[in-house]
């Protein structure tokens, strides 16, 4: 037996025992138990996380397939729309490309009357003499077809921005000429609709010769028209053949145009106003324009503005309903659509003639839009402070010193205050010319003397000394010489002279980019006191309500241009008052002035326009437009140029800048040719997307395209930077520091810019540290060495802002006729 002392302990486990994880027996209940207590009842399955995510993919892809489905369903109802008894006659223009062509032979086959086409209308559209409404039951279709002067560009432009299709006539060698050539590049930069290509003559070569030909003039169309079809026009068969193309062909959507409501007019009439209607006793002058047409794009509202292409903006009065002239089926009307006056009955011809015209609506002068076009101006709406009494103090002194002036004998006292002195009227001068017509006289074609130009041309026109004189009239008698001076008869020596000048301008431009002579006989100082300098172009701030102009006042901005577009043009889409599409209407437009009844009877077409809410008024429009290759005169910033965008047709005076996405952008002298530029200008408002076109008129008349492009914004608060560089020529050089000359005249030009930084052509940078001697001599430290054949600049800026020259009428073109340009060698010289 053990005693209590020697009993043995019990084990104890190390710290390196395995401790294995107890059963959780309490956080769940077995499958068994689970059993028992549903007592045979089954519950609902609930779906996993990947049964979920499956389902949600599922719902995406059926919501897609719907959105997708709808967006076709509403593009084939719009398709089959055109055309038909719901919707306009499909609007079709003829335009002949080639001068050998006879486009009148393609309407007549057109006719297609021995297929039962039915021609219901002659001289259908108002101011186009060879149109008429074609209505063929076999395809139960509709067709208004027009021929459009094409020696008139903007009656040719006109037409195109509402025709459904074009038929585009083809020479059958050559396919188009010049004058071709440049109106197939207006239409594609306006915007091209759906269009065929015809050509003629084909049935009377020979049978061996028709393959050849067709694929010799399908290889001319590819350059323009690539993968399009040709199609012989020679015989009823093909233009039965023709017209079911147009019927089902693909209809191309134009933006500018789908988001608006337009008309073609067909019947146009003129009633001036009566005494009693004007605003006084006396007759306005105007009256009222009574349009008749279908309407197409969207539904038309009765109190938005409408705008006549080239004539501007105009209120609505009402909107009748009259008997459609082209019904395709004349014994059963059409179905009532609900208008904003309640159910209106739109019949056909054949219903009843005598019916009076029914009012679909009339305007509502609470809801009408204003024409309104610029800002009210208050010229007392300003920050004023009230001057201090020594201010009032120095402006009597200043009132009660007299002048001392030379005025005529018997001039009194109210006389003299009118005289000016010569250094009055100096300064005067200096203080309103603007800094931009200072600085195209100081740029580098300033070394270029006037008179030597002058002497030049002189030359290059024959007039010279007397010798000179006396031996072209000895040689007048010769042949050569009657064919010399009959040449030169027909050159305008003052047009040489200035194209001359231009080039000049843009090749010294090109070559030295903004660089300005300093003046001699003036301060730098006083010179350029509207520049800058800065830090960095790209990162330096400028404040873009800093120093506007008093235009600015006149013009509206939003908020956000682009919140505000989204916003216009969504409800636009969905309104679902007014006239409806396809819809015959007469509007009534107010306070027209007769030219518009001119011009119809002239022989031009009529395009009217529902604008959108705030297209009537002004601000900065900003437009990308890339230079057309078939023009090379240099184009000037701030020269007068026929702009062409959306509807709308307007001289004015532009602005050019980079398009870069910085927050300020550097002014071009010139239109650019290799590179896009944005084109600043005053101009009504236009929601994007739009087209734009750029001409240029010559002295003759004939308006040439410089430019193409689309609507880029409108932004008030764009920063454009004039640049301009001050160079200068180190002749005393000691590592990183150089003495340099040349740049500036006096000692306190250089103290007024030296804080602005200096930078070099091979990339130094530097600055003034101090002026020596008084004759423009200073020193300057750069980072690295300075070498002897670098040249020292310094870049100042200042903010430009176009010039109010908005001028909505343009004047009608003549026929163009392609120039021969401004013919100067690549290695002319600059001296």
């Amino acid at each position: 037996m053990v005693s209590g002392a020697e009993q043995q302990q019990g084990h104890r486990a190390g710290v390196y025992k395995q401790k294995n994880k107890g059963h959780k027996h309490g956080k769940h209940r077995t499958k068994g138990e689970i059993e028992r207590e549903n007592k045979g009842r089954v519950s609902v399955t609930a779906l996993t996380k990947k049964q979920r995510k499956e389902a949600r993919k599922m719902d995406k892809r059926h919501k897609a397939n719907q959105l997708r489905q709808n967006k076709k369903d509403l593009v084939l109802a719009e398709k089959r729309r055109l055309g038909s008894r719901d919707g306009p006659p499909h609007l079709v223009a003829v335009v002949a490309l080639h001068a050998g062509v006879d486009a009148e032979a393609v309407t007549r086959l057109l006719r297609c009357e021995e297929a039962g086409g039915l021609v219901r209308e002659e001289n259908s559209v108002c101011g186009v003499s060879d149109s008429f409404g074609l209505v063929m039951p076999r395809f139960k279709q509709r067709f208004t077809f027009l021929r459009p002067d094409t020696a008139d560009m903007h009656s040719l432009l006109d037409v195109v921005k509402v025709a459904d299709s074009l038929v585009f006539v083809l020479d059958s060698t050559e396919g188009w000429d010049s004058y071709g050539d440049h109106c197939l590049s207006c239409l594609f930069s306006q915007g091209l609709p759906a269009h065929a290509l015809v050509c003629q003559g084909v049935s009377d070569l020979a049978v061996k010769k028709r393959v050849d030909s067709r694929r010799a003039l399908a290889k001319i169309s590819e350059i323009r028209f690539p993968g399009a079809r040709l199609f012989p026009l020679d015989s009823d068969q093909d233009a039965i053949l023709m017209l079911r193309h147009l019927g089902a062909q693909r209809q191309r959507r134009l933006g500018f145009r789908s988001r608006r409501p337009h008309l073609l007019a067909q019947q146009v009439s003129y009633t001036p106003n009566s005494s009693e209607e004007g605003s006084g006793g006396a007759p306005t002058g105007l009256g009222t324009l009574r349009v008749s047409g279908y309407v197409r794009g969207c539904p038309l509202q009765v109190d938005r503005l409408v705008h006549i292409s080239g004539f501007g903006d105009f209120q609505l009065s009402q909107i009748d309903a009259p008997i459609d002239p082209l019904p395709l089926n004349s014994m059963t009307p059409r179905p009532a659509k609900p208008g904003k006056e309640g159910d209106v009955d739109m019949q056909d011809g054949g219903v009843d003639e005598v019916a009076s015209v029914r009012v679909l609506m009339k305007a509502d002068p609470a809801r009408r839009e204003s024409l309104q076009a610029e800002a009210e101006v208050d010229p007392m709406d300003g920050e004023q402070t009230w001057p201090t009494d020594t201010e009032l103090l120095e402006a009597e002194e200043a009132r009660k010193s007299k002048r001392v002036m030379k005025v005529p004998k018997g001039t009194s006292d109210y006389q003299a205050t009118w005289i000016v002195d010569e250094e009055d009227e100096n300064c005067e001068e200096d203080e309103e010319s603007t800094d931009d017509e200072d600085d195209e006289d100081l740029m580098m074609d300033e070394s270029i003397d006037g008179e030597d130009l002058d002497s030049q041309v002189d030359a290059a026109s024959g007039g010279g000394s007397d010798e000179e004189d006396e031996e072209e009239e000895l040689n007048s008698t010769s042949d050569k010489g009657g064919a010399d001076q009959r040449y030169d008869e027909h050159m305008d020596e003052a047009e040489e002279g200035e194209g001359l000048k231009r080039y000049r301008e843009a090749r010294a431009n090109e070559m030295f980019p903004d660089e300005v002579d300093t003046p001699l006989d003036q301060s730098a100082k006083n010179r350029f006191q509207r520049y800058r300098g800065l830090k960095s172009f790209r990162s330096s701030p400028w404040d873009p309500m800093e120093n506007l102009p008093a235009d600015y006042s006149r013009i509206f901005q939003f908020q956000s241009f682009e919140r505000t577009r989204r916003r216009v043009l969504a409800e636009a889409a969905q309104e679902e008052e007014g006239a409806m599409v396809g819809w015959y209407v007469t509007l009534h437009v107010v306070d027209v002035p007769p030219t518009v009844m001119e011009s119809v009877q002239a022989g031009r077409p009529l395009v009217l326009i529902s604008l959108l809410p705030h297209e009537q008024k002004m601000s900065v429009m900003h437009m990308l437009v890339r230079r057309h290759p078939s023009n090379t005169d240099p184009i000037k910033s701030k020269e007068e140029l026929v702009f062409h965008c959306g509807f709308r047709r307007f001289r004015a005076c532009p602005i050019f800048s980079q398009h870069t996405s910085a927050d300020k952008h550097k002014l071009e002298r010139f239109l650019r040719a290799d590179a896009p530029t944005v084109v600043s200008v005053y101009a009504p408002i236009t929601f994007p997307t739009a087209g734009v076109l750029l001409f240029k008129q010559r002295e003759d008349g004939i308006q040439d395209l410089v430019g193409t492009g689309s609507l880029l914004s409108c932004d008030p608060q764009r920063v454009v930077l004039k640049r301009i560089v001050l160079s200068g020529h180190p002749f005393k050089i000691n590592r990183r520091s150089a003495v340099c000359r040349y740049m500036f005249f006096n000692r306190d030009d250089i103290l007024w810019f030296k804080p602005v930084e200096l930078r070099t052509k091979w990339g130094r940078r530097g600055h003034i540290k101090e002026a020596l001697g008084t004759h423009g001599h200073m020193k300057c430290v750069f980072d690295s060495q300075m070498r002897s054949q670098d040249t020292v600049m310094m870049n100042l800026y200042k903010r430009v802002y176009p010039r109010w020259t908005y001028d909505p009428y343009v004047p009608l073109p003549l026929p163009w006729v392609k120039g021969e340009g401004t013919q100067v060698p690549d290695d002319f010289d600059m001296e």
